[in-house]
């Protein structure tokens, strides 16, 4: 009954149920107030939005004192993302002005050193999504600065910074590009020829990015109580098993500071992760960020 309810429900409506969850389940408790400072809405929509709510779980809040407490046979019935959560406690829910300054709990999480401007990053998405081509200034570490035109496809988070899968028809391949290298960009102007994407510079055509690749993750062979480390990373029967694209494959192995020599040799507290199907890295063109591999 509870999933057919949910299903009826606008988006809206289900947004704040899932809201009134996620303070349950994550602060403990939630009260009408919460749900209006939210969502700006009138007291009767708030009020029968939690009175909904408990029609759904009754076992997931109990009325005491002004507020819904947690009830401790609580059951999600919603999805909750561990990013999503982690990001919610830590700056806040929405995308608004809020969400600059706002935290639900105590928090330390380290800034990104090179946060792109908004109005790159704005110029950047809208050629995304609107499928337009760019021309712009790239400084590279190798050439230096280099005027270069580019067809943007995709955001890709390296852990360390934000870049842009595109195809830059100025070395005619697809690749990654560092957003905050990145000036005097602009579209090119109606009637040009180069304002349309041919056929080869779509996403459907980058094979690194379509090509998928399992990489399999032990706890490293230096470490003496491989245990906790299988409890860090939830590991499975001693596995952990990431699946990636073959054009992030690098930053992810980088990021975890997987070692991917051949047998382990990489020394360190930082390396307490083994890569044991390298294999699985002929997939993969661009190899250069990851710890210890040789060909």
């Amino acid at each position: 009954m509870s999933n057919f309810l949910l299903d009826t429900l606008s988006t809206s409506q289900r947004e704040r149920l899932a809201f009134i969850e996620f303070r349950l389940w994550f602060l403990g408790k939630v009260s009408r107030k919460d749900v209006l400072e939210r969502f700006d809405i009138a007291t009767a929509a708030g009020t029968r939005d939690l009175v909904l709510y408990k029609e759904l779980a009754p076992n997931n809040l109990i009325y005491i004192g002004k507020a819904y407490q947690y009830g401790s046979d609580f059951k999600p019935i919603f999805q909750h993302q561990p990013e999503r959560v982690f990001s919610a406690l830590t700056s806040g829910f929405g995308d608004g002005e809020r969400g600059t300054d706002y935290t639900l709990l105590p928090n330390s999480v380290p800034a990104r050193l090179n946060q792109p401007p908004l109005r790159l990053l704005a110029t950047i998405t809208r050629a995304i999504h609107n499928r337009r081509p760019l021309k712009l200034i790239y400084h590279s570490m190798k050439t230096g600065a280099n005027p270069r035109e580019i067809v943007p496809l995709a955001l890709v988070d390296s852990g360390l910074r934000w870049h842009v899968r595109a195809f830059d028809r100025t070395k005619n391949e697809f690749r990654d590009l560092v957003l905050t290298r990145m000036e005097k960009i602009s579209e090119f102007n109606l009637g040009d020829i180069r304002q349309e994407i041919q056929t080869h510079e779509d996403l459907q055509f980058d094979e690194q990015w379509q090509e998928i690749v399992e990489l399999n993750l032990v706890p490293h062979p230096s470490h003496h109580h491989p245990e906790a480390i299988m409890r860090d990373y939830g590991m499975v029967k001693g596995v952990l098993r990431v699946k990636t694209r073959a054009a992030s494959a690098g930053y992810v192995l980088r990021q975890w500071q997987v070692d991917c020599s051949n047998k382990g040799i990489l020394s360190g507290a930082e390396f307490r992760l083994f890569l044991n199907n390298k294999k699985e890295l002929n997939k993969v063109d661009n190899l250069v960020l990851a710890p210890g591999y040789k060909i």
